[in-house]
Order: C-alpha cells, then sequence, then structure tokens
C-alpha cells in the first residue's frame, strides 16, 4: 500500500469557501480513480503549519495506482480548479506502508 501526503498553499485573496470547496473536489476523487483506498483532507489548524493550510492524504492500493492518479483527467480537473483559485506552493510526501 502507498501513502501520498500533499500540503497546500494559496494565496491570500483565496478565501476558506474555496479551500473547502477545493477539499471536497479532493476527496471526491476516490468515486471517480480506481486503486484509491481511503482519502482524507482538510484545513489546517496548526501554528506548525509553516504556511501550508490544506492537507490531503491518499491510500493507494499500490504504486501503479499512484502512478496512474496523476494524470487522471478527474484529477487533472481538481488541479486546474486548485490552480485557479490560487495555488501558489505544494509539498508532496509518498511511502509505502
Amino acid at each position: 500500500m502507498i501513502e501520498h501526503i500533499v500540503l497546500f498553499t494559496f494565496t491570500e485573496q483565496t478565501t476558506e469557501e474555496q479551500q473547502r470547496e477545493a477539499i471536497h473536489k479532493l476527496t471526491s476523487l476516490k468515486q471517480e480513480i480506481p486503486g484509491i483506498v481511503d482519502i482524507q483532507a482538510g484545513l489546517n489548524f496548526s501554528d506548525r503549519n509553516q504556511g501550508y493550510e490544506v492537507g490531503l492524504t491518499v491510500r493507494f492500493e499500490d504504486k501503479q495506482a499512484l502512478e496512474a492518479y496523476s494524470p487522471h483527467e478527474k484529477h487533472q480537473e481538481v488541479v486546474a480548479y486548485l490552480r485557479e483559485i490560487g495555488l501558489t506552493d505544494i509539498l508532496a510526501v509518498d511511502f509505502e506502508i
């Protein structure tokens, strides 16, 4: 199994409502993309976040599922939305569990 962790930052103009919509779109990918075992996302509340505002964890069946995820049309639609609302940076970590 593969754990995929992503942290996001946005412009100051990005609203919390837009971030919540992004979270909804991200978590909806479980129904759209094969190989996702679990997906969770939420707004950060920690003061240790180094500026990252939204966190995402996706658990995949295997590395092939992870590799198929990024170019998948539905994932790319969410990425486009993230950019549209002011995505400025992401940090991703992948590891096997």
